[in-house]
């Protein structure tokens, strides 16, 4: 269905726009708005089709509609019209936006977002703030922020225990690692934030999401980017997505601070950090500064989730870990929560300096990054569950797996979660692990995480068939026909080069 729009102005004249339902293209052209008696005396539509986009004409005649009111007439696929009044206001510098929902962390950045989107698409602007155990501080005084900015409401979501179901979970079961270290603390969160989004500008009205990600870059923001829009693209194509660092004039701190002052918005007053910090319940991620130059060893005080291993007590700690399918459901015996289970392993392991990682990594956008890591319980969970499987999967089965680990974290690193082969590879991943049950036990020491056991009643390890006693499965004397059969291509091969 074409939908047109005729917003009224001061003036003689006002603005008819249709918008197309399949590409959202807009048309607009003037039409004579008389000051007289009756809302709309006549207002006929035509409809044509030009390279797929409708285009209309209509004559208006009779009525007040100059000043601040808009009309909406929605033509129908019967050809019938339907007129309703909207007083969302006039288009913005850019254009027009009914609403738009803002991805808001309180900090400078998103605080001037909102009133340039007001400016500049004439929008009511929602901010929304998602709870992925990020820490408690970061959501204090966020709603106060958010109004004052200008925003008429905010929306805060817990979406921990989501988060690390549905998105650390699958991964984990994976064995997704991301060039040989990186365990996607970041690269999960992305989607879990960017689909609740979503799921608010449906439940708000709104037409369009925004976010303060930058394009461009070495750094975590042009991949973030991506990562956001490509959920958007994936969930809601129909949204128009905002990223006001790809079109506003402000180039760096100083400029939105000002922009900040023009338009009346409290400057967020924190302590600008030396480090770019990125913090979830799965990790820390530290960036920027000496860790720029990668011959520089971490500060020591840098670190924030985990102790030094050199610190760490001197006497081990022994835990175990139970899993059932493929995904830890208990610590020490204890059945928890997939969110309380990765809580409670961030402070132990953290307390025996498990997790850090330092690496030079390669960014989607192709440029190589340094950056160091705090993933605590991540690291304890990763050990366990690979352990486990090496009781429950034969070889082949772990040799394909790996390979497609490789795959699959490399999709999620690239923002593309709701991928259908992404998708795909968890239903693999699911039914091959689904006999992935049992305990593992683990020694937890100064930094290191070390097996100390592991049992399952879907083990393919047999003892009997094992041991280097007799057995009635396995006969020894079996192998000399095995190893015949097994190097004939080589003894083949050396036949010829000695011309036998």
């Amino acid at each position: 269905m074409a939908e047109i729009s005729v917003t009224s102005f001061p003036s003689s004249s006002s603005a008819l726009a249709l918008r197309s339902p399949r590409n959202g293209t807009i048309r607009s052209q003037n039409v004579a708005c008389q000051r007289t008696t009756s809302l709309f005396q006549e207002l006929s539509l035509k409809r044509s089709q030009l390279s797929g986009n409708a285009i209309a004409t209509a004559h208006v005649s009779g009525t007040r509609v100059c000043k601040s009111q808009a009309i909406r007439a929605v033509l129908s696929g019967d050809g019938q019209t339907v007129v309703s009044a909207d007083s969302k206001g006039e288009a913005g510098l850019r254009g027009k936006l009914k609403k738009v929902v803002l991805a808001y962390s309180g900090g400078l950045d998103t605080s001037v977002i909102v009133p340039w989107l007001k400016e500049n698409y004439g929008c009511e602007v929602v901010c929304f703030t998602a709870d992925v155990g990020q820490g408690i501080k970061e959501l204090e005084g966020l709603e106060q922020k958010a109004k004052a900015s200008g925003a008429s409401q905010l929306v805060v979501k817990d979406l921990t225990e989501e988060f690390v179901k549905d998105y650390i979970f699958p991964c984990l079961r994976a064995g997704a690692i991301y060039e040989r270290k990186y365990l996607l603390g970041t690269s999960m969160a992305r989607p879990v934030i960017a689909k609740a989004m979503v799921d608010v500008a449906a439940e708000v009205g709104a037409d369009a999401v925004a976010h303060g990600c930058t394009g461009k870059g070495n750094d975590q923001a042009s991949t973030w980017t991506v990562r956001f829009e490509l959920t958007f693209f994936s969930l809601n194509p129909e949204l128009k997505v905002v990223a006001p660092w790809r079109e506003w004039e402000i180039q760096g701190r100083e400029d939105a601070i000002e922009y900040a002052k023009k338009h009346n918005v409290p400057v967020p007053v924190t302590k600008k950090s030396i480090y770019s910090r990125d913090r979830n319940l799965w990790h820390l991620s530290h960036e920027g500064d000496i860790l720029e130059d990668p011959a520089n060893e971490p500060k020591k005080d840098m670190y924030m989730m985990s102790v030094d291993p050199e610190d760490a007590p001197d006497q081990p700690e022994y835990i175990e870990i139970g899993i059932e399918s493929g995904l830890p459901v208990a610590l020490n015996g204890k059945d928890l929560s997939p969110a309380s289970l990765l809580s409670e392993l961030n402070t132990i392991g953290g307390k025996h300096g498990i997790g850090r990682i330092d690496m030079v990594e390669n960014r989607l956008v192709g440029m190589k990054s340094r950056g160091v890591y705090e993933t605590p319980g991540g690291t304890i969970l990763f050990a366990a569950v690979q352990e486990l499987e090496s009781l429950t999967l034969d070889r082949e089965s772990i040799q394909v797996k790996d390979s497609l680990a490789l795959k699959y974290a490399e999709m999620v690193y690239a923002g593309r979660w709701f991928d259908p082969l992404k998708e795909s590879m968890d239903a693999f991943m699911e039914k091959l692990t689904e006999k992935t049950t049992g305990s593992v036990t683990l020694k937890l020491y100064k930094g290191s995480v070390s097996v100390t056991g592991r049992k399952s009643p879907n083990s393919l390890y047999r003892q009997d068939i094992s041991s280097f006693e007799g057995s009635e499965i396995y006969n020894q004397a079996d192998a000399a026909g095995f190893i015949r059969l097994y190097g004939l291509p080589m003894r083949v091969r050396a036949m010829l080069e000695k011309g036998i």
